[in-house]
């Protein structure tokens, strides 16, 4: 098993003002040579945004893009006719830019900040049909069991759908609590963000907003030190 250790305070960051930005791989003017991708991750932003301020339209294509609030309320509109739709916590929206699309995304709040994750996957497919979905995933479903969120659209589970062989998780794990995590294949591997509390991993020790990668195994074990909330990313090691 391959492990790579992520510190928070390691990544990239910005600071625009109405946007504090958090970037754990190479993005805009934050480039770092050893922090291109991870296998199909492309992207894993951690944005705080000010009230009422956000970014403007501007364009994607042949893009999977997973957003996640932790904190706030997000506020969707883009070139499929979605006008200003509302995604909270407890919803993931997905979109597949395919053959090309426009969005913008502001904090819906005249007063609290905005908190999301960003998450940008390279597709299997070109030039798809783009698409938008989003959807409310229960807390109970993630107490101490992995929850998927998204996964292929060719599977056939709960999960949103990207064009990909990925699947994203989350789980909330109790204090000395350990979780076995099994690999969609010894090809694929696993972007773990440690949201919040202090995990174990590996003999690694991740505390909040730390991540490590992990590839080259079948599975892995994780202990919870305290309560924990945390976010996987499987894609295929490209």
């Amino acid at each position: 098993m391959k492990t790579i250790l992520h510190k928070a305070n390691s990544r990239g960051h910005a600071n625009h003002g109405w946007l504090q930005a958090n970037y754990s791989f190479s993005f805009a003017n934050y480039y770092n040579p050893d922090k291109l991708h991870f296998g199909a991750l492309r992207v894993l932003n951690d944005d705080i945004i000010a009230p009422k301020m956000g970014f403007g339209t501007h364009p994607h294509d042949n893009m999977e893009i997973i957003t996640i609030p932790i904190s706030g309320e997000l506020k969707h509109k883009d070139s499929m006719a979605n006008e200003w739709l509302s995604v909270i916590p407890g919803e993931v929206q997905v979109m597949s830019a395919g053959s090309g699309l426009q969005h913008s995304e502001i904090n819906g709040s005249l007063t609290s900040h905005l908190n999301l994750f960003q998450i940008w996957i390279i597709p299997n497919k070109k030039n798809v049909t783009p698409r938008y979905d989003q959807k409310h995933f229960s807390l109970e479903g993630r107490k101490d069991k992995f929850q998927t969120i998204v996964s292929s659209i060719d599977n056939d589970d709960d999960g949103l759908k990207i064009h990909q062989d990925a699947k994203i998780s989350r789980v909330d794990i109790s204090k000395e609590k350990t979780l076995e995590y099994k690999t969609i294949s010894k090809n694929h591997g696993v972007y773990i963000m440690n949201v919040n509390g202090s995990i174990s991993i590996s003999n690694t020790n991740l505390n909040s907003r730390d991540a490590i990668a992990i590839s080259n195994t079948n599975n892995f074990l994780i202990t919870a030190k305290t309560n924990s909330e945390i976010l996987l990313i499987e894609v295929p090691m490209l």
